[in-house]
């Protein structure tokens, strides 16, 4: 199956999130779409170029980082599934609240014409706050899954929650069959 392979800013699960990307791009076919922040900035868990460079290496396809590119995602039915991994906070809202201002947001708008799964792995330190209204919202709607996530370090972050990325095959299979892995909290 052709999976469309949504990349977010945060950047501290991007190691977590490529051995994701690496297990899923042995069973199906991956297109990577790099968010304007993954495709630009630099940080101190790499530069843009080597994230790039990796998607590449695995997915065998350079990432699409525009609207442009990813705006025929729907139209022409590119993809059975599209994975956002890591969503951050940012992206959760713009997704719960119907804005397509970059290549992810475009994307799943685009894909979601079809009536196909998006699959969701939260990366956000204020799940468990500002960003918890729009998981919420996201839980509701059709066509929406989400990789098992739970909190990553209660004492220091008491609002921040990740996704269990190595549940994401399992989460991304369950999703093409339309069901949520169970349990999403963990």
């Amino acid at each position: 199956m052709n999976i469309g392979f949504a990349v977010c800013g945060s950047f501290c699960t991007y190691s977590t999130m490529f051995s994701a990307m690496e297990q899923v791009a042995k069973v199906h076919t991956l297109i990577p779409i790099f968010s304007h922040s993954s495709y630009t900035i630099d940080s101190r868990f790499g530069t843009a170029q080597e994230h790039i460079r990796r998607a590449e290496k695995i997915c065998g396809k350079t990432p699409l980082a525009t609207i442009a590119q990813v705006e025929p995602i729907g139209p022409q039915k590119l993809l059975d599934a599209l994975v956002i991994a890591p969503c951050t906070g940012n992206t959760l809202a713009k997704l719960a609240h119907s804005i397509a201002d970059g290549p992810v947001t475009m994307a799943a708008k685009s894909h979601l014409r079809n009536n196909r799964p998006i699959l969701i792995a939260v990366s956000t330190n204020d799940a468990l706050a500002g960003a918890a209204e729009n998981i919420g919202k996201l839980l509701s709607r059709k066509n929406y899954f989400f990789v098992p996530f739970g909190q990553d370090d209660p004492q220091r972050k008491p609002t921040s929650m990740v996704a269990d990325f190595k549940l994401l095959l399992p989460a991304l299979e369950a999703a093409l069959e339309g069901r949520q892995l169970q349990p999403i909290l963990i």
